[in-house]
């Protein structure tokens, strides 16, 4: 399969480099970046708001589920002819480098988030320290606004490398946006220092490590980071409905782009509620229409997480 794929990109390129081709991002611009997720490619709307001639691409399309994502020929096009790849580095992610393999990238920035903060070894609960096998290493990093200001100063630095006459501006929109990260650090800060309780139950998928070591949270999830597997076993699922009666917990969690087929059952077990809470890796079209941004996503946790403390 490697070689197939490998086979594949080879004559991709070969044909980009002699029909003309030209991939998603304008021929005119001064500046091509490709993110793989939202997270990255909001940020940079941030950072580059208001400098001509930037051309910014985000390969995984509103309500797509990232782990079954495979590169188009399109999305390798646009990767051939960019200036700054961000990658998150993780197991997700886990075509880039076949991708990069086949690309040129002497002249190209390949930026990954994991390689901008300290990364976390996945836990499928707070009192969960111990790993068997290879450390698997939680890739939502930016659930954390403290993560997402390093990187943004990190990537801001990348802007500033590839196009230094707007470096200037850079700086500028980084300093402006990263004090909004920090009202937001703060208003989660406040949420939780006037809560009730410090435990919240996530009856789904489990990419919040980094928000809830950030504020000091404890958890019980129903998976591991975000494991593939979409049954829990019968044993987890009783943990999180005895966890929620014995703590009275008012509600409990779902991630965005989920059913929400085991919060439902836990729901129907204890008669909690049910809210959502955003990981922010991808968001629904209808999101995404809407413009909502990593920023109003977040502070929508914040007023979730409220209740979920209360």
């Amino acid at each position: 399969m490697k070689k197939l794929l490998a086979a594949f990109f080879a004559a991709l390129l070969s044909f980009l480099s002699f029909s003309g081709c030209t991939a998603a991002p304008a021929d005119n611009a001064r500046l091509r970046i490709v993110c793989t997720v939202f997270p990255q490619y909001d940020f940079l709307r941030e950072l580059t708001a208001g400098v001509d001639g930037v051309s910014l691409t985000l390969l995984l399309r509103a309500g797509q589920e990232s782990h079954d994502y495979d590169p188009s020929s399109r999305d390798i096009a646009a990767i051939h002819t960019c200036d700054l790849f961000v990658s998150v580095g993780g197991e997700s992610d886990h075509w880039v480098e076949e991708v990069l393999r086949s690309v040129d990238t002497a002249h190209k920035r390949i930026f990954y988030l994991l390689d901008a903060v300290t990364p976390l070894a996945e836990e499928h609960s707070a009192h969960d320290h111990h790993h068997h096998g290879e450390t698997e290493y939680d890739e939502h990093v930016w659930t954390a606004p403290q993560n997402a200001i390093k990187l943004c100063h990190a990537l801001t630095e990348a802007l500033c490398t590839l196009d230094s006459d707007n470096a200037a501006r850079y700086l500028e929109n980084n300093a402006v946006y990263t004090a909004r990260l920090q009202a937001l650090d703060d208003t989660l800060r406040e949420v939780v220092k006037n809560g009730a309780r410090r435990e919240i139950v996530v009856a789904d998928r489990f990419p919040f490590l980094y928000f809830c070591k950030a504020y000091g949270l404890s958890w019980h999830a129903a998976f591991a980071g975000c494991a593939a597997s979409v049954e829990p076993s019968s044993v987890t699922v009783q943990h999180l409905i005895d966890t929620v009666k014995e703590q009275r917990l008012p509600l409990v969690f779902k991630c965005e782009l989920s059913a929400g087929q085991v919060a439902q059952t836990v729901a129907d077990n204890t008669g909690c509620g049910i809210a959502t809470l955003f990981a922010c890796h991808n968001l629904s079209k209808t999101d995404f229409d809407n413009g909502e941004t990593y920023l109003s996503l977040m502070y929508k946790n914040a007023a979730a997480l409220r209740e979920a403390l209360s």
